[in-house]
């Protein structure tokens, strides 16, 4: 099991020594292994001395956002890996966390930023937010919410929705009951299709997986 640290800014993961393949493997096993605590995790990974391609760190990153997970930093003992990492937007300097939670190990997590909107959002209503966005209620046919983050709906989502928009593939849309007129996350539409029917009055949950927008029960079957 690799160590983990919390910061204010996610979690910091230190790698150890071997081959990366195989590290990797380790992580990812790792990850799976603690769903609960790393979905929607913000990680920064210190990879030490190795030196990676552009190809591996994006299949590492490509790899957590599959799993729910967001890279934001890449950090090790390399200008090369500095100037790869910093070519997929990604942090490489340890100033880009900030001073232990606790002082030592994972303790607690600052939760990210959320607006609460407690009533239906009517047609002609439109909702934006840098955040993530909790509708208590509906959204009918004509209202919209636009949200950097995530969308979640304790009710009815028939109006239109986007999570993501300025481009995180992490944000996920969620509604107890799903019969939109327009969804997106980040830069890829949802396109209507016979899931809808299996998935009537049912708490639904969007993500994209592999570049695709997949749709599932939410809170499990």
């Amino acid at each position: 099991m690799f160590p983990i640290k919390g910061y204010k800014e996610g979690l910091l993961v230190t790698l150890g020594d071997g081959e990366w393949e195989e590290i990797q493997s380790m992580l990812l096993n790792q990850i799976d292994s603690e769903r609960n605590f790393f979905n929607g995790a913000k990680v920064a990974i210190d990879i030490g001395e190795r030196i990676l391609r552009v190809s591996e760190m994006i299949k590492l990153r490509d790899e957590l956002i599959n799993r729910d997970v967001n890279l934001f930093a890449l950090l090790s003992n390399s200008s090369v890996n500095d100037v790869n990492a910093e070519s997929l937007a990604l942090e490489t300097k340890r100033s880009a966390l900030s001073e232990d939670i606790q002082g030592s190990g994972v303790t607690s997590l600052d939760g990210d930023r959320a607006i609460l909107i407690q009533k239906t959002i009517r047609s002609g209503t439109s909702v934006k937010s840098t955040g993530h966005v909790i509708v208590d209620g509906d959204i009918n046919p004509g209202g919209e919410v636009f949200s950097a983050g995530s969308i979640y709906v304790w009710g009815k989502l028939r109006g239109s929705a986007q999570a993501g928009m300025e481009g995180s593939l992490i944000e996920v849309i969620c509604a107890m009951e799903l019969d939109p007129i327009k969804l997106r996350i980040a830069n890829i539409a949802f396109k209507q299709n016979k899931l809808l029917t299996k998935f009537k009055r049912k708490p639904v949950k969007l993500k994209i997986t592999k570049d695709k927008l997949v749709m599932d029960y939410w809170f499990g079957k």
